[in-house]
């Protein structure tokens, strides 16, 4: 009986930082853009040759656990020129993930893209938007 008490004291002691335990929901915005081009502006433009304009549609901002994920793509006609990212969850999976990803879809021109491993939630997340900026695109 003697042991019991302080046994019973120190595990409830041990616990009690378990339980008040909160992940970080502290998210950041940052932007990375790869092309395979030269960097179209932001915004709509029309070419000088007289050709088709190039058009940016941002996707739908995903919520995951790790933090809000939302991407915005430059068309060219119907091919995707850029990949830039509006948000993106503050983690060192998330920053390697990212310029993977935006290559991968310029590869595909589709949102049929692979999960970068270590990164699966920013990885869903990425293609839910882009599938979302491609369907608003008309891609």
């Amino acid at each position: 009986m003697k042991r019991a008490i302080p046994v019973l004291v120190l595990s409830v002691a041990g616990l009690i930082p378990v339980w008040r335990y909160a992940p970080s929901t502290e998210t950041t915005t940052t932007t990375t853009t790869t092309t395979t081009e030269a960097a179209p502006a932001p915004t709509p433009t029309v070419s000088s040759s007289g050709g088709t304009a190039g058009r940016t549609v941002a996707g739908s901002t995903v919520n995951t656990e790790k933090g809000p994920v939302q991407v915005q793509v430059t068309f060219e006609g119907e091919r995707i020129t850029a990949v830039t990212m509006l948000q993106q969850p503050d983690h060192p999976q998330t920053t390697a993930a990212v310029p993977q990803l935006v290559e991968e879809t310029l590869q595909a021109q589709s949102a049929d893209i692979d999960t970068v491993s270590g990164a699966t939630v920013t990885s869903d997340g990425y293609r839910e938007s882009l599938q979302a900026a491609l369907d608003a695109g008309g891609a």
